[in-house]
């Protein structure tokens, strides 16, 4: 099959939602410092301004996949297109703390809602052999964003804008917002969608667009599975033959962020401070952790079907426990602060490597067809939900010792190891229907 430049520049366009994801989330580690001093925040509402975004995140999330199925997701991207740019240009001109909350949480909308309908949206374009190569391009471009944030608040750093600097920094993500919101209008509808509207001719169209070798027999295939969806929407998901998925679901989504990974991210700039270093060479260093999530993430991508979701995870678990406990030990003794980095960036690889690129498609897998949205919704939720209050609590954690923190998210990390090690099948090479069998679905 022919790949269509069509079907590149839509995916690309889709994927973009991620980059503007990672982008609005780690934004925030480049102003904690400078906002706590503007506002006079304390632990509590520094906490609350950071985790504010996330819980907007959890609704966006819960919401956005009706509005893309009432709408369509390309209108549905627009619409979290808009809430970016609204968020990104509110916290600039925020004339208070409680309005700067305020537009935090409209962007969180836009990356809950973005997290759900971009790789949706690129899934129902892409062809079976390239979904899974297409999609990951959301998940490469959510670590792209996350490091042009780092970047963005280093050079910005440099410019020496004294109290303008952290509304520079978090207005700056209005620019990829709108160039985002643009590229929407030059990409089609998804042809799955159409079908569910019977627009079949406009449908195949796209399907054409998308260089389809056989439009018909392709468009034939998706009534067929839309109609299968349709008779299985009634099965409910919490019934005890699916405790199992459900278990693996929620836990591998909870012990995402019990690692630290995104307080850790969000706080990175306080946490070298913390440690004694300058404010210019904390933000340099935020960027080299960036640029190893990329890296790590790429790899990841590479291996995970040679190497295996369990065998990634349980490395993980190790690397990961190993290096907080490094982290934790530096904090509680003022020792050896120069491994600080290395240690950081140790772990943003370890994690890379195995719950970073695991757990979405994990939580994919272990589901049957007839209740797999539901529980990928399940597990999504229990990842933000988690990744709300730990974010929210982390300054409170820290502020005894800055090192109270890594011991529990090492302690989260050793338990992960044994119940991914007790509980956890592994699914590489394994088929969907022998993964029902050997989870016990009939």
């Amino acid at each position: 099959m022919k790949i269509s430049a069509y079907l590149i520049k839509s995916a690309l366009v889709g994927a973009l939602g991620g980059l503007l994801f990672g982008f609005d989330t780690a934004v925030i580690a480049g102003t904690t410092h400078q906002l706590s001093q503007v506002y006079h925040l304390t632990p509590t509402t520094l906490g609350l301004t950071v985790s504010i975004a996330l819980w907007g995140t959890v609704i966006g999330a819960m919401f956005s996949g009706m509005l893309g199925q009432r709408m369509g997701g390309r209108e549905a991207l627009r619409i979290m297109a808009v809430l970016y740019s609204i968020s990104a240009i509110g916290c600039a001109f925020a004339w208070s703390w409680p309005a700067l909350v305020v537009f935090r949480f409209i962007g969180g909308l836009g990356v809950g809602g973005s997290s759900v309908l971009g790789p949706v949206y690129i899934a129902e374009l892409a062809p079976a052999k390239l979904r899974g190569r297409l999609v990951g391009l959301f998940q490469i471009n959510l670590v792209v964003g996350i490091l042009l944030a780092y970047f963005s608040n280093f050079m910005i750093g440099r410019l020496n804008l004294g109290t303008l600097e952290w509304r520079v920094e978090l207005g700056m993500a209005a620019l990829p917002a709108i160039l985002f919101l643009i590229m929407l209008f030059g990409i089609p509808r998804s042809s799955r969608w159409l079908v569910t509207q019977n627009r079949i001719d406009e449908a195949r169209e796209v399907l054409v667009m998308m260089g389809s070798p056989d439009s018909y027999a392709e468009l034939r295939e998706i009534t067929d599975s839309i109609h299968l969806e349709r008779s299985a929407k009634s099965e409910p998901l919490f019934r005890w033959k699916y405790r199992l998925p459900i278990f693996l679901a929620v836990t591998i989504g909870m012990f995402n962020q019990l690692s630290g990974i995104n307080a850790i991210l969000y706080y990175l700039n306080d946490i070298f401070l913390a440690a004694g270093f300058s404010k210019m060479s904390g933000e340099l260093q935020a960027v080299l952790v960036g640029a190893m999530n990329l890296l790590a993430t790429l790899l990841a991508m590479s291996v995970i079907d040679r190497i295996g979701r369990k065998t990634l995870l349980l490395v993980g678990s190790v690397g990961t426990a190993a290096c907080l406990f490094g982290v934790a030990h530096i904090f509680f003794t003022h020792n050896h602060v120069e491994y600080l980095l290395w240690l950081l960036v140790g772990y943003i690889a370890f994690f890379a490597i195995s719950q970073g690129a695991v757990i979405w498609v994990y939580i994919s897998e272990v589901f049957p067809t007839r209740v797999r949205s539901k529980g990928q919704s399940l597990g999504s939720s229990s990842h933000w939900v988690m990744n709300a209050l730990i974010s929210g609590i982390f300054p409170l954690m820290a502020k005894s010792s800055s090192g109270v923190p890594f011991v529990f998210f090492g302690a989260m990390m050793v338990l992960q190891f044994f119940v991914v090690l007790l509980v956890y099948p592994e699914t590489k090479g394994v088929s969907l229907e022998q993964l029902q069998h050997t989870l016990g679905i009939e």
